[in-house]
This record gives structure tokens, C-alpha cells and sequence, in this order.
């Protein structure tokens, strides 16, 4: 196997057999010995959000090796569950074949391709409340991953109940809500009551996006990415004059972040 690991063409068969040299238990890395499935989790959440920013910034030289970081992730936890009994790589990719066969009839099976994108999505939501009810998953919220990042575990969970009629017919009611929660937020008599409200008010904001057909995680980002460009254009130019943003105040900050959005829109 020494040929095929220093292959620069050996691909995925490649990959499989450096990860099980690393967990090889006498000659393996001591670092991966130690991993497990939980301790390996953040990786692959932190991998995942580094594909995305990849993308974001349309870094297209950097997204093969985000892409690969993240493949690598899969192999680690299906390296670790065939140490322990549970499942190969091999049967992962089966069993994503076949979930993309079954939901997918029109492109693999006799249905027609012949009709919108929209019911499609109808489709592939009766497939998939099908499985849920073949894992004995009965609840309309049922197999919403609790791991999700908050903000998007939101969404979905709107979602769902929104497909059984649980939903406010319009952003507008929306909207009245979100200013009903931030006035809780005002009257909250402790840090309990505040914090309690104030995670009301971010399901109300998810709700909006939800409405609003936006994406909160994206928005967020983007957000983000704002704040960051805006915030170095204060210290670049305070650094003009060799000052830092602790050698200002707020009164001079604020008008160079002012400056900085007056350029954005130029």
C-alpha cells in the first residue's frame, strides 16, 4: 500500500488508506488514535463553514481544498465506525445513492420530469415525511438535528410547522410580533426574563427571513463581512495619522464609519 499512498493519482481508495494508517494502532498518529466521534464533530462543523466562506468570497482556487477538508471529515467518522462495528465509507455512499434514487423518481424512475420547480419541492417533502415515518419519527418536528447552528435549527423548525397550517399568513404579522418581543426585551425585569426574551425575539427574526425568503445564516454573514470591511477603513485611516482606534473616540469613529458607507455606495 506504500505506492498507492504516495500516489498522486490514487484518489478516493487513496484517502481511505491513509485515514486507516493514521488509526492504525501500532504504527498510527497518536493525535487520531485519540479522536472519536464527538471529539471529531466540531471539525467537521468548522470544515463545513469554511466551504461556505470559500464560497462566499467566490475563492474558487481555495474551495478544492475546503472540499477536501471536509471529505476528509466523513472518512475520519466512517473510519471510527468501522473500528467499531457500525457501518464502512462503502455503505455511506450506499446509502446517500439511495436516498438521492428514491427522491429523486423523476430523473431515476417512470415519473414525469415535466413539472415545476416548486412541486418538486412538494415531492420531495412527501418523500422525505415518508422516511421520517418509516424511522418512527410521528412528530411534525421530528428529526430536526439538534445540532444545527440555532439561527438555521429556527428556520426549519418554522418550516415544518408551517407545513401543517402553524404559520402567520404574512411578513407584516411578522413584523408586529418582532416589535412586540423587542418591547418585552425593554420591560424584562432580570437577566433571566432578558435572556428568555431575547431568544424569542432571534426565532421571531428567523421567522422574518423565513418570510422574507432570505437565508438568516447568509444575511448574517454578510453582515459580518460589512461590519469587517467598515471597521478596517476606521483603523486604516486612524492609522494614516499613526493612531489606533483605542487613540479615538466614538464621535470620530462613527464619521469615518460614515465615510465608509458613503464610499460603499459610490
Amino acid at each position: 500500500m506504500t505506492d498507492l499512498i504516495h500516489d498522486p493519482k490514487g484518489g478516493m481508495p487513496r484517502l481511505l488508506e491513509i485515514m486507516r494508517r493514521l488509526r492504525d494502532p501500532e504504527t498510527g498518529c497518536p493525535w487520531d488514535l485519540e479522536q472519536d466521534f464527538a471529539t471529531i464533530a466540531p471539525y467537521t462543523i468548522e470544515e463545513a463553514y469554511e466551504v461556505a466562506d470559500a464560497i462566499d468570497r467566490e475563492a474558487w482556487d481555495e474551495l478544492k481544498g475546503e472540499l477536501g477538508d471536509l471529505l476528509f471529515q466523513s472518512v475520519f467518522h466512517a473510519q471510527i465506525a468501522e473500528e467499531k462495528g457500525l457501518f464502512s465509507f462503502d455503505e455511506v455512499a450506499d446509502t446517500m445513492s439511495d436516498k438521492m434514487v428514491a427522491r429523486h423518481p423523476h430523473v431515476f424512475g417512470e415519473e414525469s420530469r415535466d413539472k415545476s420547480a416548486d412541486q418538486q419541492t412538494l415531492d420531495w417533502e412527501k418523500i422525505k415525511a415518508a422516511e421520517r415515518a418509516a424511522k418512527a419519527q410521528k412528530g411534525t418536528l421530528d428529526g430536526v438535528a439538534l445540532g444545527l447552528p440555532a439561527l438555521m435549527r429556527a428556520v426549519k423548525l418554522q418550516k415544518r410547522a408551517a407545513r401543517v397550517g402553524f404559520d402567520w399568513p404574512h411578513a407584516g404579522h411578522v413584523m408586529d410580533k418582532l416589535v412586540e418581543e423587542l418591547e418585552e426585551i425593554r420591560q424584562a425585569e432580570d437577566k433571566d426574563q432578558q435572556f428568555e426574551e431575547f431568544g424569542d425575539m432571534l426565532f421571531v427574526v428567523a421567522n422574518l427571513a423565513r418570510h422574507l425568503d432570505i437565508d438568516p445564516e447568509a444575511a448574517l454573514r454578510a453582515a459580518n463581512a460589512k461590519f469587517t470591511r467598515r471597521f478596517k477603513y476606521i483603523e486604516n485611516r486612524l492609522a494614516e495619522d499613526g493612531r489606533r482606534p483605542e487613540d479615538s473616540d466614538l464621535e470620530e469613529m462613527d464619521a469615518l464609519w460614515d465615510s465608509a458607507k458613503l464610499r460603499e455606495k459610490a
